[in-house]
This record gives structure tokens, sequence and C-alpha cells, in this order.
């Protein structure tokens, strides 16, 4: 059965495999839709891809109408940062950065996880700044051990932004208002995972566990600002962002990555 202790919940083993079910659905929608981002289509177009895809799994979009967000997926391009809302008039270019964040629910189980998508011939400067959010998720995944704290993780993140930083010749800004979260019954739970911080703080990793992980890097500041429809969160100062996340749980046998494609 499912427990919660300091509003954690602990799962067992079959419910963590409900929600690797939900998962699957939320990786073949971001696939599907990394495929089609191309110039000349509206991020409207991804999001219609990503609901029928969902929908046709037996799935429910877990974005649509939660906390009155109209669409299911948040396509955030360029300088936006996380939630921004698909729009026909939103028609991706050549050169763009788009990050679509996407999640379902499936017999009552989220699946969360994010890509970010270089459109056609891409700058160096993306290419790198996607690569680095990259690899600080999976560094935050690697961390994300029985026994280990939750900032133990943070910790891990930042670290491997900060050896980004060192190898691309480019000091990344680490988005301070947004982090990870923890999932299952519902989409945002405890714990909050701050993406920067030091270790060895906050609850004790337990087997059970499901945590969203999801570093977002920009090209400039850390800091951001949202925009007048209530949603969409853009850098302060107008460089470009990018965005990874995969749902994963905390298992005896190491991480598992809730949201990876199918083997």
């Amino acid at each position: 059965m499912l427990k919660r202790g300091r509003g954690i919940e602990i799962k067992t083993r079959g419910e963590l495999e409900a929600m690797r079910a939900a998962g699957i659905v939320v990786a073949r929608s971001l696939a599907l839709m990394a495929e089609r981002a191309a110039a000349g289509v509206s991020t409207a177009e991804l999001d219609e891809l990503a609901e029928q895809t969902i929908r046709d799994a037996g799935a429910v979009p877990s974005f649509k109408g939660y906390h009155g967000f109209p669409a299911s997926i948040c396509s955030s391009v360029n300088d936006q940062v996380v939630h921004g809302i698909p729009s026909r008039t939103q028609v991706l270019a050549d050169g763009d950065l788009v990050s679509i964040d996407c999640g379902a629910i499936l017999e009552g189980w989220h699946g969360d996880a994010a890509v970010t998508v270089l459109v056609g011939a891409s700058a160096e400067a993306d290419r790198k700044l996607s690569e680095a959010t990259r690899a600080s998720m999976h560094a935050g995944i690697e961390a994300a051990v029985v026994g280990a704290r939750l900032t133990d993780v943070s910790f891990a993140i930042e670290s491997s932004v900060l050896r980004s930083d060192e190898a691309d010749g480019i000091e990344y800004g680490i988005v301070t208002d947004y982090g990870g979260h923890g999932i299952g019954t519902q989409m945002h739970m405890e714990p909050f995972l701050p993406n920067f911080g030091k270790p060895g703080k906050g609850p004790r990793l337990k087997a059970g566990m499901a945590i969203a992980i999801e570093p977002m890097l920009t090209l400039g500041t850390d800091q951001t600002r949202e925009l007048d429809d209530g949603w969409t969160v853009i850098t302060a100062d107008g460089t470009r962002a990018a965005h990874w996340e995969h749902s994963i749980a905390i298992t005896d046998e190491g991480p598992w990555i809730l949201t990876a494609p199918e083997d």
C-alpha cells in the first residue's frame, strides 16, 4: 500500500510499475513531438499530436486544465523557460530552440518529462546549452540513491553545470525559481527539489519515492519573469533557455527512470 511520511509518498513496486506505464505514454508522446518539431510547424500542432497520442493510449493529459492551463503540453521557445502555451501563431523557425514538457495520467498515476529540441540548423551555443542541461539531469538521476539526502541530488546537478561551464567556456545560469518535485498520485508533490545547493540536507531518500528531476539552464541570467498570460516564464535578460526532465523512482537497485523510452 502507498504510504505517506512528511507529505512524501512511498510506493510499492506495483505502484511504481503503474507509474512506469504512465511514463511510457509520456516518452512516446515526446518522441513523436521531437520528430515532428521542424520549421513551419506550430506549437499548437505539437500540442494536438501529444493529446491524441496520450488519449489513444487510454491516458489523460495531466497538464490540460491543471490550475486552468489550456493545453496538453508546455512548449517554451528560445527565451521561454517553462510553461509556454502552445499557439497556432507560434510557428517554429530554423534555428529555434523549443523545450517541450509533457504529462499524462494513466489509471490515477502521473508521468512527467521534458526534452529540448533544436530546430534545423542551430547555433553551437544552443547545442551546448541543451547538452549541458541534459547532462546535469542525468547527474542528478545518478545521485538519487537510497540513503542519500535530497540536496545531494541538487548538488550533483549544480556540480555538473559547473563542469559544463568549464568545458564549454560558457557560464550557464541555473534557473532558481523552479525545480523538481515529488510525483505519483498527483503531478506536483513534496518534496521540492532545487537544482543547486549544498549536499546533505533535506529528507533522506527511501525506496519507493518518486521524483521529477528537471534542471533548467540559460545562456545568461538565472532570473526569470512571467508574462501577462499568467503562465509563460521567460529569462529576465532575453537569453535562451533549455529544460530536460525525467520522472524517476528511488529503488534498492538504483534510480529507475520511469519516463525513459521503451527498450
